[in-house]
């Protein structure tokens, strides 16, 4: 990813936030013989250790296509993203543009045993579920925990410390504040372009600009 000192996102803590918020994640691995093989798979945050990690699970046979745990993956986790249209500046000349926020996190996964992979199962589901009025938790009767301690051996469970990662927050920070207005108001009028997401994102940040240029 090309490095631009104005999009930088390095704050690790925003860095698990934007995983919490996009946990559908896009996992990279190079395989020799075999080139690039890319999979995706919902990630958790691994909040029992304080270094950045994730947890997640493939199925298999993902694990050997990756040849997961020998060497460096990347795990890519996108946030909101959009067209930006010159004709909402009010200027001329401009050009169009795409605003986005993403992360690539790097490491080497460990694979987990079945107990541990199937308490990572668990987490998944009780994630998901939670927003729900009755969540239909893995453990909400013994026939479903039998059911899922059979399905658990059709997956591969892991956890990723991060060794390193590279992230991009693209919101218009470089633009004058009356740009930056013109946007959001477009993003969140209806239309081809409607992006409430994505508004809501570019605002996040905007209190944080305005402190930083005092």
């Amino acid at each position: 990813m090309r490095h631009d000192a104005d999009y930088a996102l390095e704050d690790v803590d925003a860095v698990r936030a934007l995983v919490r918020e996009n946990p559908w994640a896009t996992l990279v691995s190079h395989v020799p013989r075999r080139g690039l093989v890319a999979s995706h798979y919902p990630v958790l945050i691994d909040d029992t250790v304080e270094e950045l990690a994730l947890v997640s699970h493939v199925g298999r046979p993902d694990e050997a296509l990756h040849e997961l745990g020998a060497r460096e993956v990347m795990v890519i986790v996108s946030g909101p993203s959009g067209y930006v249209s010159p004709s909402w500046y009010d200027v001329s000349p401009a050009v169009p543009t795409w605003n986005f926020v993403v992360a690539h996190l790097h490491g080497i996964p460990e694979l987990l045993s079945d107990d541990d992979n199937l308490a990572v199962l668990d987490r998944l589901v009780a994630h998901f579920e939670a927003p729900l009025p009755n969540p239909f938790l893995m453990h909400r009767s013994r026939e479903n925990t039998a059911y899922a301690e059979r399905i658990v051996r059709g997956t591969v469970g892991f956890r990723l410390p991060v060794a390193r990662f590279d992230a991009k927050q693209k919101l218009s920070q470089d633009k004058p504040d009356e740009f930056v207005d013109r946007i959001v108001a477009a993003l969140r009028r209806p239309g081809p372009y409607a992006n409430p997401a994505l508004a809501d994102r570019m605002d996040t940040i905007r209190p944080r600009k305005e402190r930083e240029q005092r």
